[in-house]
């Protein structure tokens, strides 16, 4: 039948109103009203009603929850696509939390429906929290546009990279009796073991694994890692961006035992033909790097405002500016009560929305700080002396230490320095008499020197944190920070080659700024006085 049809008088006189029915939906919905109602005169207001409902409905019937992504302010068309996601069973309206449903709704309509594709086509056999999943997606799509924004090419996986062995996989979790959650940013197997009735894994349990080969998944791993002890977890970081690992790994075992063996028969080993992994021990990080803070702030006020935006922050540490002790140097670590509410604050404070007195803020992990034990610790003999003002020489600082000891040589940079002893007594003696004093224009702090740690370990921690701020410069237009590239925990001990950053610097750089070793700095002072 025609869904233009035109009703006549029995005597063929003249033509009615037409009854126009848009959509198969819409004569489904007509046949079954009754003929009365199909048939009435002022049929213009009941058609209307007739066709709203069919463009509510598209093509199929709707879920009983449809109504609700209405009521909550989703777009139609992203209720819609939601909604037959629902009906394939992938995802259920009862496992979207109101964060994701809020980040659906702030979305623009065109990305909110390529979003909600990429997660209809996503394997989600191993994913438990599919709002968490659903949200990383979307964090994901809002960094390749923003990259697309600003004419940088979004990484790309190389072609026709090899997936996990999903049979392998499931053999394992069979075997083991584990469990393996999948997020957009990891893989973790396991955590804790089945049936576990011990303690939670303390420091020294977690070795770091590195130099991992971008196709490789837990189903080659953790074989690699049972034969040094039981495993507790593993964690395979993933980059959303290219659908690839990111190259390393976290591996806690249930005891400490278990993490030195992994370092002793994994470190160095040739996992692939020519590939090589690292396996170190990793200590959990509690401390959150954060840049671009106004400098007129100080650590209570810091505490009071990033203590707004998550839980379990106890201590701030800030650094004040050599010339005006009044101010910070535009950055701070955030230390909180344990790494998953740093975790948890890293999310929330990296997302972009959060801005902290009008600044947008560069939030990334610290550099961990691996303590050395206590018999590496009792043979030191060199102190480090932190908070100091210009006008404290090295010849004054010598002439203040002497006095507990000989002074084999004092070697200072910028605010903080290292005094050489010549035995470990006078260091302690020195360390305890002058801590707290005041030298200069400022109340000095003195402790034990840490032995520096292995040069090529610390200059890959160095270049990886450059390229993630890199990546977050790039993402975030605008944002130069006040970061400083001379506090130590920004710099190496000796200073970095520029073409070890593998950077490519393409815009010429004044000579001003060569002293600056940090290549990231240099740029974004160099772009800052543009």
């Amino acid at each position: 039948m025609d869904p233009a049809r035109v009703q006549k008088d029995e005597g063929g006189g003249e033509a009615r109103t037409p009854i126009i029915l848009k959509s198969r939906s819409a004569i489904r919905i007509l046949s079954q009203m009754p003929s009365s109602s199909k048939m009435a005169e002022g049929n213009g207001e009941l058609l209307d009603d007739i066709n709203q409902k069919a463009d509510d409905r598209g093509d199929g019937e709707r879920t009983e929850d449809y109504p609700k992504l209405l009521e909550y302010g989703l777009d139609k068309k992203v209720a819609g696509k939601l909604d037959e996601i629902y009906k394939t069973g992938k995802l259920a309206h009862a496992e979207l939390d109101e964060r994701a449903l809020d980040a659906l709704k702030e979305f623009p309509v065109d990305g909110a429906l390529n979003v909600l594709g990429q997660f209809l086509e996503s394997n989600l056999e191993h994913v438990s929290n599919k709002s968490a999943y659903l949200c990383g997606v979307m964090k994901t799509y809002r960094q390749k546009s923003r990259a697309s924004q600003q004419g940088v090419a979004a990484p790309a996986a190389a072609i026709q990279v090899k997936g996990p062995d999903e049979d392998k996989i499931k053999k394992i979790l069979e075997r083991t009796g584990y469990t393996l959650d999948v997020t957009t940013g990891q893989r973790k197997y396991g955590g804790p073991p089945p049936d576990w009735e011990g303690n939670v894994p303390g420091n020294g349990c977690e070795v770091f694994c590195g130099k991992i080969p971008k196709d490789m998944y837990e189903d080659e791993l953790i074989p690699l890692f049972e034969d040094c002890g039981t495993i507790w977890d593993l964690r395979l970081m993933m980059d959303p961006m290219t659908g690839t690992n990111r190259g390393y790994a976290f591996v806690t075992f249930t005891n400490r035992e278990a993490a030195v063996n992994a370092v002793r028969q994994l470190n160095d080993f040739e996992i692939r033909k020519g590939k090589k992994i690292g396996v170190t021990i990793s200590f959990n990080n509690h401390r959150l790097f954060v840049g671009n803070i106004p400098k007129n702030r100080d650590r209570d006020e810091l505490i009071e405002e990033f203590s707004k935006h998550a839980p379990g922050l106890y201590e701030v540490i800030i650094y004040s500016s050599p010339d005006d002790k009044k101010k910070n140097r535009g950055f701070c670590f955030l230390e909180y009560e344990s790494h998953k509410a740093a975790s948890l604050a890293k999310r929330r404070l990296g997302t972009g929305r959060i801005k902290v007195w009008g600044c947008d803020i560069i939030v990334d992990w610290a550099d961990p700080q691996e303590e050395p034990d206590e018999q590496t610790m009792s043979k030191v003999k060199v102190l480090y002396v932190r908070n100091l003002t210009q006008d404290v020489s090295e010849d004054k600082l010598k002439e203040q230490f002497e006095q507990y000891g000989k002074v084999e040589r004092v070697k200072k940079i910028k605010d903080y320095a290292f005094i050489h002893f010549e035995d470990r007594d006078s260091a302690v003696e020195a360390m305890r008499g002058l801590n707290g004093k005041e030298i200069g224009a400022s109340n000095i702090e003195v402790s034990l020197a840490k032995p520096p740690s292995d040069k090529k370990k610390k200059e890959e921690i160095l270049r990886a944190r450059e390229r993630r701020m890199m990546q977050m410069m790039q993402a975030r237009p605008g944002i130069v920070g006040n970061l400083s590239p001379t506090h130590p925990s920004m710099m190496s001990l000796t200073p970095m080659r520029l073409q070890g950053a593998r950077m490519p610097l393409r815009t010429p750089i004044p000579r001003e700024y060569a002293n600056v070793k940090h290549p990231v700095y240099c740029l974004m002072l160099y772009h800052r006085s543009r």
